[in-house]
């Protein structure tokens, strides 16, 4: 991927000494600020953004358990347990016994929680996109390249 020079001096991110750490700090403040303003758009009352992020890894990843789940989702047991429990109040998720071990239990998404995620998505999706209508050819082709070096830093964090 070609870096535009120009526009990383503009960003106020250019290459020299700091300049990873200016890097890092820019992301950071961007990204929560995006993650801010796509949250705010929701109802009150409406997902936390873990619920949501629970629901996404149950869809894309299929069935698992608590505690895989708080692996991956990098949170404690105990914070897993509560946003299973609202989930599981709200109809979105389903646990059935492990049967490998009758002990465990195996959390899956529902058919609500499906519908649910996508409306959260298609709402969000639909606000990006607006904005992105705004933007030039080159700045939505600059974004769509970040995208996959965006989900490999959060993975890593």
């Amino acid at each position: 991927m070609e870096v535009d020079t120009e526009a990383v001096r503009d960003s106020g991110h250019a290459p020299g000494p700091g300049a990873e750490s200016g890097l890092a700090a820019g992301l950071r403040v961007a990204v929560g600020r995006v993650t801010r303003r796509l949250r705010q758009a929701h109802a009150v009352g409406d997902l936390s953004l873990s619920e949501v992020s629970v629901l996404a890894r149950l869809a894309g990843e299929g069935p698992g358990s608590p505690s895989a789940l708080a692996e991956s989702e990098r949170v404690r047991p105990q914070a897993m347990a509560t946003t299973l429990a609202g989930l599981t109040r709200r109809g979105l998720v389903r646990r059935t016994p492990d049967a490998a071990d009758g002990r465990r239990s195996i959390v899956a998404v529902t058919e609500e929680g499906r519908a649910v995620l996508a409306q959260r998505r298609s709402a969000s999706v639909r606000r990006l996109e607006a904005v992105l209508d705004e933007f030039s050819a080159q700045d939505r082709a600059a974004l769509a390249a970040a995208v996959p070096l965006l989900e490999r830093l959060a993975e890593r964090l």
